[in-house]
């Protein structure tokens, strides 16, 4: 129950960023952007027998990488480096 409440409130705020900022259809955009970084996720784990890098999917992971997107997910791959 605290993740999706956790995840409503990125996407709320991810929305509002975008009404702001006066783009077309905020909830969409947010939506996508969330989807975005989940999706990076799973690809950069899915390619971790080649890479060797691994991302374990965690509640603080998933928050990472929906309110960060792309770059989200990179700072993840970069702390897991070290």
């Amino acid at each position: 129950m605290k993740t999706v409440l956790i995840f409503l409130g990125i996407f709320l705020l991810i929305s509002f960023i975008h009404y702001a900022a006066k783009k077309k259809k905020p909830f969409r955009r947010a939506f996508l952007s969330m989807l975005i970084g989940v999706l990076t996720l799973c690809a950069v784990n899915l390619l971790s027998p080649l890479t060797t890098v691994y991302i374990p999917v965690t509640e603080l992971s998933l928050t990472v990488s929906a309110a960060g997107g792309i770059p989200g997910v990179a700072l993840l791959v970069l702390l897991s480096a070290f």
